[in-house]
């Protein structure tokens, strides 16, 4: 750290500075400009005029720092860094976190007399100006450290605004590289506004305002970032050579930068200088003061050949710093010999930036990285948004836990492939698998998990190596740039919900039989007819059942959904999607034109499903899906955060008819019971196929909801007949969800969902028709057209003729809708006894066991007992 002796004579050369400097300047520029002129006292006055009337005023803007994006650790409260994104690689630091060797190395080599003027070292100008008058491009040394710092600053103001790689150049280039009048009017510019930077700012804030601000190469901007990333330590720990290398960097910081092991200076001829050790001193030539130590016996000619080996350019540069410290009497004799013979030897640490250092939360990562990309309060465009995520130091605190997120990998790592060859039905292979899940705080649409199949990675994905994506599954086409998946049976849904609002019951009966259904209502678009009675099957093309929507639901049978989608209009049911949420990409309602529509041929985004079931399970309140609590800038300041909100989208008591239906499917014998963890939680839930190709399982408690997609990202390849270590791909949905859900049960817990309304709950009664005397085939008929189920029992004898029916239980008058009739065929009338006598008769079967047996003589028949509970007996006469 500079010594108090230096600040104490810096203030008083500061002021005389301060106070002859303006005169002295603008005697200058009368010399450099007019020098055939003789300088007359109006030729000077005009000149300082001219100095005074420049700008003097210098904003000193926030600096360009990475934005980082945190999550917090459930056990702790502790922030966890995630990821960082950045266009400069800068950490700022404070004073008193810079070592004193390099601040006496950057002082030493850039401007020793820094705390004795008062922002321009006259004599240093006055050789620069001079030398670019002789022209020949960039502009000559000179610069004090306070001129530096006002040069970095409008290079910074001016990158700031810059939209492309050449506007950047041009900062650069307007701020170093100007020559002739355009250089001397900068220089002044530049001096001028070094001395109002001396008049608000001391000397140390200056000069730490230069070591945080200065480039060292690349994207490597400050002196805690260089530390870090070439020497793998802090700016606070830097050593005498360390600081002696960064500080002779600052001239020219790609030419002396040693992350390049192949070179950092390339010749006009194509050759490569600079390079990491190969046995090979290059610019021998100016290693004079390593000559110097050998010919003094300070070091042998071994020691000089190993200081040298690499990065020969940035030694030769090392070496002039550590000779200005040891003639300013900042290091003593010992400690130059030292640094001098010490390799130059870099411990590259690069800054893992970007979603790839989030590891296995890299798609949450990348999710919550599209929201500030996309959401207009981050900035009116996209660039502006963008340069507000490299350079704004915004601190990004997410949604993710840790608990879900952690099963969410391990589970999606275990069952889920990273990629696989999916055969069709015609034996080729075809798609490009992939899987991910997703689960959500019901109460909030906090997302706390976002786990996929594939590794990320921009570059491979470009590559289209299908283990390797970019892209968010998860999301949609504006966060994510997934354009979603087809829905299948998940999407039923919505219909059940539009049912309920009708004030239909989940118990009422319909005819859920596999038929061709010939007209849907939508009053938005137009009714749909099938004009070319296409039959659309249940899956595995069961052959349907009369039934309610209770059991639809848990069976999840198609053509019972198309029995209710057949009392309803299909305007209303894309209408109920729109308000939980599940819009087409460009946020208007899906269109429901076909039968097939019903059953989920709509592309989606898990997201959007998870927030559609999570709103029934929180009573009807829908949230918006957010991955962010919480903003603050660089400072720590709160900003705007994107706005999501809740809103009562459903009824509660719909919501409540609803999840009844849908615990269903997570009870033994639904669709979903594979997917349920078991642990006493209570869940509801669907699942969802769309031919081979998607598979879906979403379950919630009353708190988190779980949403997992397994199948096509595209192509169509048969996920039922692709297997992975034993399990069918089209599997993975109930494993992955269970494993997830489990987490967030023990996590979060889950409380009963509330009883439904009776009203939606109720059966209804109907007509029993009397079908005795029909015929089979005419009575079930007859008791399927009135919602009944038919069901052919035993023969009975009866004095109907054979074949027909003989009796039905229940029997004719009033029943629940949809229960079964059981239908007795008639054997005809008893047989005849006979007239001959037995001797004996059969034994009497009891509750289904006992057995007859009896011998009889003569021309009589024996009959055998009857067993009472289906244990027949025979007998013979």
């Amino acid at each position: 750290m500079p010594e108090s002796r230096r600040r104490a004579s810096g203030f008083l050369g500061g002021l005389a500075g301060l106070l002859g400097l303006s005169a002295l300047a603008g005697v200058l520029v009368a010399a450099t400009v007019t020098p055939a002129v003789a300088l007359t006292g109006a030729a000077a006055s005009q000149a300082i005029t001219l100095f005074d009337n420049l700008p003097s005023t210098l904003q000193i803007d926030q600096l360009m720092v990475p934005s980082n994006f945190y999550a917090t650790d459930p056990d702790t409260g502790e922030e966890q860094l995630l990821a960082q994104f950045l266009e400069q690689d800068r950490t700022p630091v404070t004073y008193d976190q810079v070592s004193s060797a390099m601040y006496d190395a950057i002082l030493s080599s850039e401007d020793p007399r820094y705390y004795d003027h008062g922002g321009v070292d006259i004599i240093g100008t006055t050789r620069a100006v001079l030398s670019n008058l002789e022209g020949g491009g960039e502009t000559q040394g000179g610069s004090t450290i306070s001129q530096q710092y006002v040069k970095n600053v409008l290079v910074q103001q001016c990158e700031a605004t810059a939209k492309t790689p050449q506007a950047k150049y041009d900062c650069w280039s307007e701020a170093t590289t100007s020559s002739g009048t355009a250089g001397i009017e900068r220089k002044l510019q530049e001096m001028r506004y070094a001395i109002a930077l001396e008049q608000t700012y001391s000397k140390d804030e200056i000069l730490l305002g230069y070591l945080n601000i200065a480039n060292f190469g690349g994207t490597t901007y400050g002196v805690e970032a260089a530390a870090r990333y070439y020497f793998g330590t802090t700016a606070a720990n830097l050593t005498i050579g360390q600081s002696a290398t960064l500080a002779g960097m600052v001239q020219n910081p790609n030419s002396y930068r040693i992350d390049r092991p192949a070179g950092s200076i390339t010749t006009s001829d194509g050759a490569t200088l600079n390079k990491a050790p190969d046995g090979v001193i290059e610019d021998g030539a100016r290693l004079g003061a390593l000559d110097a130590l050998v010919t003094s016996g300070e070091i042998t000619e071994e020691q000089k050949l190993a200081a040298a080996d690499g990065y020969t350019s940035t030694k030769v540069r090392q070496l002039y710093v550590l000779n200005r410290m040891l003639d300013d009497g900042k290091i003593t004799h010992d400690e130059y010999v030292a640094a001098a013979i010490e390799p130059i030897t870099p411990v590259i640490t690069p800054t893992v930036t970007g979603c790839a250092a989030a590891g296995g939360a890299a798609y949450f990562c990348e999710y919550v990285k599209d929201v500030i990309l996309s959401d207009p309060a981050f900035g009116e465009t996209e660039t502006d948004r963008l340069q507000t995520l490299q350079r704004g130091g915004l601190n990004v605190y997410t949604t993710l836990d840790s608990r879900v997120q952690s099963a969410a990998e391990e589970a999606m790592t275990q069952y889920a492939p990273a990629s696989a060859t999916m055969p069709t039905s015609s034996g080729a292979s075809t798609g490009r698998f992939g899987s991910t899940t997703v689960s959500i705080e019901a109460s909030t649409g906090r997302i706390l998990a976002i786990a996929q199949n594939t590794r990320y990675g921009e570059d491979a994905a470009a590559d289209d190596d299908p283990d390797y994506s970019s892209l968010v599954f998860a999301g949609d086409p504006s966060v994510g740039g997934s354009t979603g998946f087809s829905a299948g049976s998940t999407f039923k849904l919505f219909t059940l919900l539009d049912w309920l609002e009708q004030g239909h019951s989940v118990n009422e009966t319909l005819d859920g039989r596999l038929r061709v259904f010939t007209h849907l209502t939508n009053s938005c678009d137009g009714d749909w007819d099938n004009t070319s009675n296409t039959l659309v099957n249940n899956f595995g093309k069961a052959s349907g059942r009369i039934g309610t929507p209770m059991q639809f639901t848990a069976a999840s049978l198609n053509t019972g959904y198309f029995a209710m989608a057949e009392k309803l209009d299909l305007c209303d049911i894309q209408n109920v999607a729109a308000k939980l949420g599940v819009t087409q990409s460009d946020g208007t309602p899906i269109s429901m034109d076909t039968l097939s529509s019903v059953i989920g041929t709509a592309q989606v985004s898990p997201i959007a499903m998870a927030a559609a079931y999570a709103t029934v399970a929180n009573g009807g309140t829908y949230c918006q899906p957010q991955a962010i609590d919480r903003v603050t800038d660089a400072a720590g300041n709160e900003i705007a955060k994107p706005e999501r909100t809740c809103s009562q989208a459903l009824d509660p008591t719909i919501a409540a008819a609803a999840a009844y239906a849908l615990q269903g499917v997570m009870a033994s014998g639904g669709t979903g019971a594979a997917g349920n963890p078991g642990d006493g939680t209570p869940l509801l839930g669907k699942t969802g196929t769309h031919e081979a190709w998607q598979t879906w399982m979403i379950e919630s408690s009353t708190k988190v909801t779980t949403a997992t997609w397994a199948g096509n990202v595209q192509g169509g390849g048969d996920v039922f007949n692709t297997w992975n270590q034993g399990t069918r791909l089209s599997d993975i949905r109930y494993r992955i969800g269970r494993a997830v859900q489990a987490a967030a049960n023990a996590a979060y817990g889950g409380d009963a969902f509330p009883s439904p309304d009776p009203q939606l709950t109720r059966t209804s009664q109907a007509t029993v028709p009397d079908v005795t005397g029909l015929s089979l085939a005419d009575a079930q008929s007859r008791l399927e057209a009135a919602g009944f189920v038919a069901q052919v029992g035993d023969t009975v004898e009866s004095d109907v003729t054979a074949g027909l029916v003989a009796s039905q239980d229940p029997g004719a008058g009033r029943a629940t809708a949809g229960a079964t009739v059981t239908i007795h065929p008639s054997a005809g009338p008893a047989a005849d006894p006979g007239n001959g006598e037995s001797n004996a008769t059969g034994g009497t079967g009891n509750a289904g066991t006992g057995n007859g047996n009896g011998n009889g003589s003569g021309s009589g028949n024996g009959n055998g007992g009857g067993g009472n509970s289906g244990g027949g007996t025979d007998g013979s006469g």
